[in-house]
């Protein structure tokens, strides 16, 4: 029965790669089929959107603002892009990294302008503990959409991983800058100044 179960398992293995091999094809022949309308990071409708979260202190419009922005950021032109980022975050939470990073790095390597293919990666990249290959990419995403309060909560995490305080403080002051009424980013930043203090002292 051990060995049954030992044969099983590899078949599945086996044909999870044959998988993830064919998904590596189809990406290198994507072609970008151009959109009627904007979508991720370029979209105009994310202005307004962002004027909103400065002027609100209400917490429902808050949270409601941000997954308008985040469903935005999440939308490609090409419809199979986000099947297959929608696939990369199921494999990420099924903690089958090997495989979301295959995805991730192929988005990436035929639409390097996709903001949230980097973004996500760059989480990634934090779970597994790669911090160096996390800010690279974060930095990437911060150069093609800067308002991008993920991304800037995202690097002050790994900074403070990190223990470079100074650089975690600067990351928060950057995203309240951006999303002045975030709780977590507010606490975030009390916390590193008070560690700063600390260190000080």
């Amino acid at each position: 029965m051990a060995w049954f179960r030992y044969i099983a398992r590899h078949r599945v293995i086996e044909f999870e790669h044959l998988i993830m091999r064919l998904l590596q094809i189809l990406l290198s022949c994507f072609i970008l089929i151009p959109s009627l309308g904007w979508t991720d990071q370029t979209d105009p409708r994310l202005d307004e959107l962002f004027v909103t979260l400065k002027q609100t202190a209400d917490g429902q419009v808050i949270r409601s603002t941000e997954n308008r922005i985040w469903s935005i950021w999440l939308q490609h032109t090409n419809s199979t892009v986000v099947k297959l980022m929608q696939m990369g975050s199921a494999r990420m939470n099924g903690r089958l990294y090997s495989d979301a990073l295959l995805i991730y790095s192929s988005i990436i390597e035929n639409f390097p302008d996709y903001a949230e293919a980097w973004n996500q990666r760059a989480t990634l990249y934090y779970i597994v503990g790669n911090h160096d290959a996390s800010i690279a990419d974060i930095e990437k995403v911060l150069t093609l959409e800067p308002r991008h309060f993920g991304a800037l909560s995202g690097l002050g995490l790994v900074y403070i991983q990190r223990e470079e305080l100074n650089k975690a403080k600067h990351a928060f002051e950057d995203l309240i800058a951006v999303h002045p009424n975030s709780p977590n980013a507010q606490q975030n930043l009390q916390s590193v100044i008070d560690s700063l203090r600390r260190n000080v002292i």
